[in-house]
């Protein structure tokens, strides 16, 4: 299920906002409390053309232990791993926002 999810995700990405970047890869690591989703995007030039830049993003869920369950309330906000600084609500919003800073869209 999670990999139709990221798979529509890319195709929407694609059909809405192609010239913006475009998805590497996604990932879901971790278990229990040490849980976290890694986004890497690839930007593109001011002419619409793939750059070989690409940005890094992930977010951290929120987990207490309990009983050898784990208890998972909620998701930290997006950040991008190279300037950890900001935090967004969403990765498309990181990778904007990531892209930009590189002078890039």
């Amino acid at each position: 299920m999670k990999k139709f999810l990221f798979s529509l995700i890319g195709i929407c990405l694609c059909v809405f906002n192609a010239s913006a970047y475009q998805i590497l890869s996604t990932k879901e690591f971790g278990k229990d409390d040490a849980k976290n989703q890694n986004v890497i995007v690839k930007c593109t030039t001011d002419t619409g053309k793939m750059s070989e830049e690409t940005c890094s993003l992930r977010r951290y869920v929120k987990c207490n232990s309990k009983d050898k369950k784990s208890m998972c309330t909620s998701w930290q906000p997006w950040r991008d791993l190279r300037d950890p600084t900001d935090n967004y609500h969403d990765w498309k919003s990181a990778a904007s926002a990531c892209c930009k800073k590189k002078g890039l869209r």
